[in-house]
């Protein structure tokens, strides 16, 4: 599986940006896949999780509210709507797939994934 990650780009503060990871996969519905980010000077962190069907999502509470991870399987494309973005959203943001079993442990940890995306840049001026 290829993951490709885009979207990223400059926006200021409170303005809302999407992600997309296209996944060359003839099994992308039956796929896991989440989205990590990593800011300069610290460490990765899980930002979101959906399920192979789209029916189940976790996300981390410091952007509750305001992203939406989805899928679109008729396009092989993984989502990550941005919204009221924050200057400590600012970071290198990775796609990944293949999480064998789906769970909040299991799908907050970068490891359990086969497969990780190159990332795309957010940055979020104040």
């Amino acid at each position: 599986v290829q993951l490709q990650a885009s979207g990223g780009g400059l926006v200021q503060a409170g303005g809302s940006m999407r992600l997309s990871c296209v996944a060359t996969s003839r099994a992308f519905d039956r796929l896991n896949m989440g989205w990590f980010r990593q800011a300069p000077g610290k460490e990765r962190e899980f930002v979101a999780a959906i399920n192979w069907s789209g029916a189940a999502s976790y996300d981390v509470d410091s952007v509750k509210g305001r992203f939406t991870i989805s899928k679109d399987i008729p396009k092989s494309t993984l989502y990550l709507q941005m919204n009221s973005l924050k200057p400590e959203d600012t970071a290198v943001y990775y796609c990944a797939t293949d999480l064998i079993s789906f769970g909040y442990g299991s799908a907050a940890v970068l490891e359990g994934y086969d497969y990780r995306g190159q990332g795309t840049l957010v940055t979020v001026s104040s």
